[in-house]
């Protein structure tokens, strides 16, 4: 549930975001107005102002048309608008101007991504990070493809390497934790966070997979005292995700009923949500334990 649901909301974001904030030239003749306008322009594509965006990197194309970055970023408008073949023409023109950054290869992927074609997103990801492995947007959305099609052991290794190149970012460090989840090598992940607390702090991401790791250990009682607390989160679709695991939890501890409310609090939150139907639909064939009492 976690990286997949994940990525839905967060992998092409973060991913954009990585790439539209670049503003730095690809060339000492780059005159700086148009370093200027590049950022501006992403920046206004960030805020989500597509025609403010457009034009203020059409207008850094002009100062010079072998601008690297700006052929992405308008790549990015077009995507941003559904404009796929648009997209990609911007992005080839970038590639084909420096294929020796990774931001065309990056972009490229995206656009795969977006189009439903993994294995094509797959291979651009890995072009960008041939030029550069320490590109973090490439090596987020690589190891998330990979834990999409559950080879859990390749995704284990690509975010092992992006705690590495990146470990501010916290993606690594819980894509990491979530594949050994997936592996079976529950003290391993546990590990895992603790090295990511010491890093980052206390995240409520950390605490969620540290509640799962607990569930997979069948201490249910601990983890449902940890996810009672993150169900009160903000954010709609972490409180979602701590309902359902609750439920999970509560099950495991043998209270159908109790299952059930929490999966349909999640239900309430997220109706996409796959672990409060999972739950909903295996604890109508289980008994509750305090029904048997």
């Amino acid at each position: 549930m976690g990286i997949r649901r994940c990525r839905r909301w967060l992998g092409f974001v973060a991913a954009l975001a990585s790439l539209v904030h670049i503003g730095c030239s690809t060339s000492a003749a780059l005159p700086a107005k148009a370093i200027a306008l590049n950022r501006q322009g992403a920046a206004a594509l960030a805020a989500g102002d597509l025609e403010l965006a457009e034009a203020r990197v059409a207008l850094a194309l002009e100062y010079n048309a072998r601008f690297t970055e700006a052929w992405v970023n308008l790549g990015l408008i077009e995507l941003r608008r559904g404009n796929f073949e648009r997209a990609g023409c911007d992005f080839i023109t970038a590639r084909d101007l420096n294929p020796d950054l990774p931001t065309p290869h990056h972009a490229l992927g995206l656009l795969a991504s977006q189009e439903g074609k993994p294995e094509e997103a797959e291979r651009r990801y890995r072009a960008a990070l041939r030029v550069d492995p320490g590109f973090a947007p490439s090596r987020i959305n690589l190891g998330r493809l990979l834990f999409e099609r559950a080879a859990f052991e390749q995704s284990r290794e690509q975010f092992l390497r992006l705690t590495q190149v990146a470990p501010d970012f916290p993606e690594g460090w819980t894509g990491l934790c979530e594949s050994l989840l997936k592996l079976d090598r529950i003290a391993e992940a546990q590990g895992v966070l603790v090295a990511a607390r010491q890093r980052l702090g206390a995240l409520p991401v950390f605490d969620m997979l540290s509640a799962r790791a607990l569930v997979l250990f069948h201490d249910f009682r601990s983890a449902a005292a940890k996810l009672e607390v993150l169900t009160a989160l903000p954010d709609r679709h972490q409180s979602a995700n701590a309902w359902a695991w609750l439920a999970v939890a509560r099950l495991g501890g043998g209270d159908v009923e109790a299952a059930h409310v929490a999966a349909r609090q999640a239900i309430a939150l997220d109706s996409e949500n796959e672990v409060a139907r999972y739950v909903l639909r295996i604890g109508l064939n289980r008994p509750s334990a305090t029904a048997e009492r």
